[in-house]
């Protein structure tokens, strides 16, 4: 699947943070449950990558891939645990390669204009706008429409239930980055059912 593809799977894309291994399986079959395939796990903990290598063996229908990368060497990494997509915050030209030579369908993270046109150089037309919020969030995309017209954006950072649809409105929205879907108290509670709720709101969004 290519980025595009992945991000029309789901018009929201949860944020997670495993902290437990034995947390992975059960949240990603909760999400899935709700109508959301599309899984970002962050490379923000030891386990995460035990846990996407968990959820792609026992949760096909999970679209699994890894967020916060920020290391060249962490994309093919991402591939052998099973993940088919990737997330960064930023972009450099190392972290452009090692993508491509991973063969790993990235998104990149942007900020600005300048951002976006050197994106663009190293072939990416789908980008996270992060943080959005702190970017300017709705007018910025409206801005960014003129100039990048051909280019898709999922914001991320800053992003509720409440203000995700107006962002899904915009015509070069493809999807959003949210945390709200997978809030730590449920987490560690085991409380799937509270995730799979959510995962039904945010899938009717």
């Amino acid at each position: 699947m290519n980025i595009r593809d992945i991000m029309r799977a789901s018009k929201v894309m949860p944020v997670i943070v495993i902290e437990r291994i034995e947390d992975a399986v059960p949240l990603a079959q909760a999400l899935v449950a709700g109508g959301i395939r599309v899984l970002e796990v962050t490379l923000r903990t030891p386990v995460a990558l035990a846990a996407v290598r968990a959820i792609a063996a026992a949760v096909p229908d999970a679209i699994v891939g890894v967020g916060t990368v920020t290391r060249p060497e962490q994309f093919a990494e991402a591939k052998a645990a099973g993940a088919v997509f990737a997330v960064t915050p930023g972009l450099t030209e190392a972290l452009a390669q090692a993508a491509k030579a991973a063969d790993i369908a990235l998104l990149p993270g942007v900020m600005t204009p300048s951002e976006v046109i050197a994106a663009l150089g190293w072939g990416f037309d789908a980008m996270k706008l992060f943080p959005a919020e702190q970017a300017g969030g709705l007018g910025m995309l409206k801005a960014m429409a003129g100039p990048f017209a051909d280019v898709l954006f999922c914001p991320t950072g800053g992003v509720t239930v409440e203000s995700a649809p107006r962002f899904l409105a915009l015509p070069n929205v493809g999807c959003v980055g949210g945390s709200w879907l997978v809030p730590k108290d449920r987490i560690a509670a085991g409380d799937w059912r509270a995730v799979t709720q959510l995962a039904r709101e945010a899938a009717a969004l």
